[in-house]
């Protein structure tokens, strides 16, 4: 059989196009094969198939804790979970921290960081929009509390509240036929929002 030369082959007519299309689709497939895909490290065939749950990395790191028999409690879940945040409009994520480090404080276990409770119980105090953010972010985004919790206010107060409530603390008058008590008052509530608050400590 003839064999076209470099210069030949590069012509528009292709007098064997059936033959080029077969082999230039199986390079293809044999390329999809060697390489990994945008999906991961699993061949393209395999992409449809879902992982096993084992294989999900959770994007909280699992902080170093030195009993090997520690366990979270049944109990201490179920505390947890009494009171989640969804992530609707009409909650507060400044008070579901707020709430959620209090509660936090009052579990002492021995060779357990205070951190270390907060970043295994977190994930129970989550639920809806909430719980779909914390499961949609990158594998072991978050390695401390601190990462946490800022990632959480970043994602449900967003930087234009926080730039919104500077601007009424810069601008902030006593309105008419308001008394000194009231206005008092209210400027505490503006101090009091998300991260300010998570600023000075929590």
């Amino acid at each position: 059989m003839h064999r076209r030369s470099q210069s030949e082959s590069n012509l528009a007519f292709d007098p064997e196009i059936e033959a080029t299309a077969r082999r230039l689709n199986a390079d293809r497939r044999r390329r999809e094969r060697e390489q990994p895909t945008d999906m991961g490290d699993r061949p393209l065939g395999e992409q449809g198939v879902p992982k096993p749950a084992h294989a999900t990395l959770s994007c909280i790191v699992p902080p170093a804790i030195a009993p090997n028999d520690f366990e979270l409690k049944t109990n201490l879940i179920q505390y947890i979970e009494r009171n989640q945040f969804g992530g609707a409009a009409t909650e507060s994520p400044n008070d579901h921290l707020s709430d959620f480090t209090d509660k936090c404080n009052t579990i002492k276990m021995n060779g357990i960081p205070p951190d270390a409770i907060k970043l295994l119980l977190f994930p129970f105090s989550l639920r809806d929009k909430a719980k779909v953010w914390l499961k949609s972010e990158p594998p072991n985004k978050y390695a401390t509390w601190n990462d946490l919790a800022t990632g959480f206010l970043t994602k449900f107060f967003p930087p234009r509240k926080t730039s919104e409530i500077r601007t009424k603390l810069q601008t902030f008058k006593q309105l008419p036929f308001e008394s000194y008590h009231e206005a008092w008052k209210r400027f505490k509530d503006l101090q009091r929002q998300p991260i300010m608050k998570y600023h000075i400590g929590f």
